[in-house]
């Protein structure tokens, strides 16, 4: 119950005249800087609330008298950078691969673009981070069909591997089990002689017949040694990395009816800069030459 402003005996402050359970409260007004900064904060809102957009009206607000507009703002910095970014892609159109290299901002921006582009049209066969699938080669590795330069990914890219591109890299295997250029037995003693090539060849296992008829039928094109032969896109066999699989079955499948797969040609898709890109993007991931 409101009683009577008196003092406290204890602090010597007025109290308002209430009282609850014997307990008085004491008459502490707030300091005169923190009523006059709250009061400039209200005011200051009311200016913000008619300077800038406040009062929703369905779809849209209040446009308020400076007419700003965050969606427009946005806009502007978009076409700013969109700008920025059409200037220094004309300029690795034009640069060579060297020149990019040396320049680190536009280098930074090649592989910027080429990382993006290859996230949106490459990840899906050859991988996140270009380590390939079983049908799709490994980019990350230093085991390369047709090269692993700059100019030999470029060329890659922009023409297709079996493309309908008329400068497309093209190679054929023979069928050698579908065209009876060799038995199965002899299928079978050459994919034991090529697994002696990269370290899984079964113990007690004679290859000598299987090396003659690698040597009579692939060496031409996959080299003496296995090499390989960039010319024709010839795979290295004595090699970790296998295209369609290191095992037993998975290379006599191979030598019987072998399956060639097809890269798109992107010069339908992207800009010769946007290529130039993706090649030092991908020379990047660490099997780059």
């Amino acid at each position: 119950m409101p009683t009577k402003i008196e003092k406290d005996v204890i602090s010597g402050r007025e109290t308002t005249g209430h009282e609850w359970d014997g307990i008085r409260e004491l008459n502490t007004p707030l300091p005169k800087w923190w009523v006059y900064v709250y009061l400039a904060t209200i005011v200051w809102a009311i200016g913000m609330f008619i300077l800038y957009p406040a009062i929703p009206l369905g779809t849209r607000v209040t446009p308020g008298l400076l007419g700003f507009s965050s969606r427009a703002q946005a806009m502007a910095g978009f076409q700013e950078m969109n700008s920025l970014h059409a200037a220094q892609m004309q300029e690795i159109g034009r640069a060579s691969f060297a020149e990019i290299k040396k320049n680190h901002d536009l280098m930074e921006v090649a592989l910027t673009a080429g990382r993006t582009t290859f996230a949106n049209n490459c990840q899906p066969c050859h991988g996140p981070g270009g380590e390939g699938r079983i049908g799709y080669p490994a980019l990350d590795t230093d085991v390369w069909r047709w090269g692993g330069s700059l100019e030999a990914i470029q060329q890659t890219i922009t023409h297709g591997i079996r493309s309908n591109d008329p400068e497309a890299r093209n190679s054929q295997m023979p069928n050698f089990g579908g065209d009876k250029l060799l038995t199965p037995t002899q299928i079978e003693d050459v994919a034991d002689y090529v697994m002696t090539l990269y370290g899984k060849a079964k113990p007690g296992v004679d290859t000598a017949a299987g090396a003659k008829l690698f040597a009579d039928n692939c060496a031409p094109c996959h080299g003496a040694k296995a090499e390989g032969n960039r010319d024709v896109g010839a795979p290295p066999l004595a090699s970790h990395v296998h295209l369609y699989g290191d095992s037993r079955a998975a290379v006599v499948a191979q030598i019987t009816h072998p399956r060639m797969g097809v890269m798109p040609n992107w010069n339908q898709r992207l800009s010769p800069a946007m290529i130039k890109a993706v090649a030092l993007y991908v020379h990047s991931l660490g099997g780059g030459e």
